[in-house]
């Protein structure tokens, strides 16, 4: 079967209404993610990232529904009220960029038009005051998860950690990939930084980042050879209770084909986020062989052991790195140089 982007918009838009008539909690719904891009392919899968927007608590907040084995619908759900104040929405590091441009699937009252036009009010969406105060709230994030890790032992290290420690250089790097556009999802986060780093003008970033997963440590033909093990991870850990709710069976060649394709590309280290990402979410719940593997690719990378502290103190460097990044923009704009108390 073929499928394009004006396809999976339509399945969004159809989903959208259908979901809307049975359920008269959800006030409207919308599209984010990279369907609102020309080309939205990666690996020849995608997903579809439909956000409902309901009067009460929904009693589920995320849902993946599987389409194809290549396509599936994400679907993330919101309480009205996290709309309500402009002010705190254009602020948001990820809501703010969320609702700035989505696509409109449904609305049940005029919900819409309101937010994004208060979202939008004065066109200073992208200016520096308002850009580096996402920023700053995004790395101020990924600081504190740092912060968990600085009093773990090494032989206390494993998969819950270094998910942590994950999170928290996912957070560090989409600082800087805000300076000059929304964040970057979880497939696209390596191949996507690159282009970031160098709008930011600190092309030398980019490095930096790929070796604090451990990419220097390693060769392509490591990460090709661990993609079976990967796979029966990702595979067992579905049926398992706790896991992750991305670690999901209808997400399989979403990320395998992403994988192999990165791969294949021009930037092939960016295929090691989306794999490792998910095999140490896979690993939280695993145990036996299965185990094993992880904590031996993991090990390879720098991320266990002694290794892992110096890890830790990397992306110490990386986020001071990045505050004085904040600091001159600040600077340059007549700015305050130190973030607002509560950042």
């Amino acid at each position: 079967m073929r499928v394009t982007r004006e396809s999976l918009l339509r399945i969004a838009k159809e989903t959208a209404q259908e979901r809307a008539y049975n359920d008269t909690d959800i006030v409207a719904a919308y599209l984010t993610g990279s369907l609102l891009n020309v080309d939205p392919m990666l690996g020849g899968t995608a997903d579809i990232d439909i956000v409902f927007v309901h009067k009460t608590k929904p009693k589920q907040f995320r849902e993946f529904v599987k389409l194809t084995p290549d396509f599936h619908l994400d679907i993330s759900r919101r309480m009205k009220d996290e709309f309500k104040s402009p002010r705190e929405l254009r602020a948001d590091p990820w809501l703010g960029y969320e609702m700035y441009d989505p696509i409109l699937l449904y609305e049940r009252e005029k919900f819409f038009d309101f937010v994004q036009a208060s979202l939008r009010a004065g066109f200073d969406f992208e200016q520096p005051p308002l850009m580096l105060q996402r920023c700053r709230k995004m790395l101020s994030h990924g600081r504190g998860i740092w912060m968990d890790l600085t009093e773990v032992e090494e032989n206390a290290v494993g998969p819950k950690e270094v998910r942590k420690y994950m999170k928290s250089l996912f957070h560090a790097l989409n600082a800087v990939a805000e300076l000059s556009s929304a964040p970057i999802q979880e497939r696209r986060l390596l191949l996507e930084f690159p282009a970031r780093a160098e709008a930011a003008g600190k092309p030398e970033m980019t490095a930096t980042a790929f070796g604090l997963l451990g990419s220097t440590r390693i060769d392509m033909e490591k990460v090709r050879l661990w993609l079976s093990d990967w796979k029966s991870a990702y595979i067992l850990a579905c049926e398992k209770a706790g896991v992750d709710s991305r670690i999901h069976p209808a997400r399989l060649n979403y990320y395998e084909k992403a994988i192999k394709a990165m791969l294949e590309g021009d930037v092939p280290f960016a295929a090691l986020w989306p794999l490792l990402n998910t095999w140490t979410s896979a690993a939280e719940v695993l145990d036996g062989d299965h185990f094993n593997f992880w904590r031996s690719a993991a090990s390879e990378l720098g991320l266990l052991g002694a290794d892992f502290s110096q890890k830790v103190d990397g992306l110490d460097h990386f986020i001071d790195d990045i505050e004085i990044i904040f600091e001159e923009i600040a600077r340059t704009n007549g700015l305050d140089v130190e973030p607002p108390t509560g950042l």
